[in-house]
């Protein structure tokens, strides 16, 4: 390292699960086509331990909600394919299988946008989401296990999901994701859109959930909220991973605080100006 020149950048080439504990998701050189043209990602390697909760930090276009489509099958719906490297959840591999397969694995994708069902229930939303449950007692029980973990969601079963807030929708997509019983909820941008609030709220479920030992990857723009949840962070820029790290490590970089927190040396804020011309060292890169 250079003196003078900050804080040791934080490891980027070891790629080890979190916490030392052994992977459930491995991603190994992944790269991702659409059309046949576009590179979307160019070697993608991460892991997500068992029970762990990992982050995918990045500016718009970095390439993280793909990241998430090829893990859960979606990207072959978008003229999309996963081109190079592999992809293994519990030791087997899940590159090119269909999303439904990949949730009879146990691995769930939620999309952003808060997909819900509008015209629907609350309840009727969840009821879709345990599909696959062979008696009605067992659907049951996985109703009344997300009316535990999302009591907001008890409250609202007979509410219409059109009607509801944007915290609220958000909550009902990660209770319906929970009626597939997952060991692993891939979740696209929770925060998107939603009042302080509401943002304190809806991460408060993810807690419960990842305390439950839930595993969880989350893609999130607000890298405070994320970087308090996560145990482990990876930063994706044009469809590479470049920065990786322990979430306290990643809190205390130079880089991400001054580029993805928007702080000076100091602590103070940045302006937006100095944030959008701000260029991160090209040690990052090398």
């Amino acid at each position: 390292m250079v003196a003078g020149a900050g804080p040791a950048p934080v490891h980027q080439t070891t790629h080890q699960p979190a916490l030392g504990t052994a992977a459930l998701l491995s991603l190994s050189n992944v790269e991702v086509l659409y059309a046949e043209v576009i590179l979307a990602l160019k070697g993608v390697s991460m892991q997500i331990p068992r029970g762990g909760c990992v982050t995918l930090l990045g500016a718009n276009g970095a390439g993280k909600s793909t990241t998430l489509k090829a893990i859960s099958g979606v990207i072959d719906s978008e003229d999309g394919r996963v081109s190079g490297g592999a992809i293994s959840f519990d030791g087997r591999p899940i590159h090119g299988h269909d999303s439904a397969t990949t949730v009879r694995a146990g691995l769930v994708h939620v999309m952003e946008g808060r997909r819900v069902l509008p015209h629907m229930t609350v309840e009727q939303n969840l009821i879709i989401g345990g599909h696959m449950f062979p008696s009605t007692a067992a659907m049951r029980r996985a109703l009344d296990a997300v009316y535990q973990a999302i009591p907001r969601l008890a409250e609202l079963r007979k509410r219409v999901a059109g009607y509801l807030s944007g915290g609220e929708q958000q909550m009902l997509v990660i209770g319906r994701a929970i009626m597939a019983e997952p060991r692993l909820m891939l979740i696209d941008e929770p925060s998107l859109g939603l009042a302080p609030r509401m943002i304190e709220e809806v991460f408060a479920v993810l807690h419960r959930l990842r305390d439950q030992g839930l595993a969880l990857l989350i893609v999130e723009q607000n890298t405070r909220v994320a970087l308090d949840i996560a145990d482990y962070g990876y930063v994706m820029e044009s469809g590479r991973i470049v920065l990786e790290g322990r979430a306290e490590e990643l809190r205390a970089n130079e880089d991400v605080r001054e580029f993805y927190l928007g702080l000076d040396r100091e602590g103070g804020r940045k302006s937006f100006r100095e944030v959008k011309h701000y260029r991160r060292r090209k040690r990052w890169l090398g």
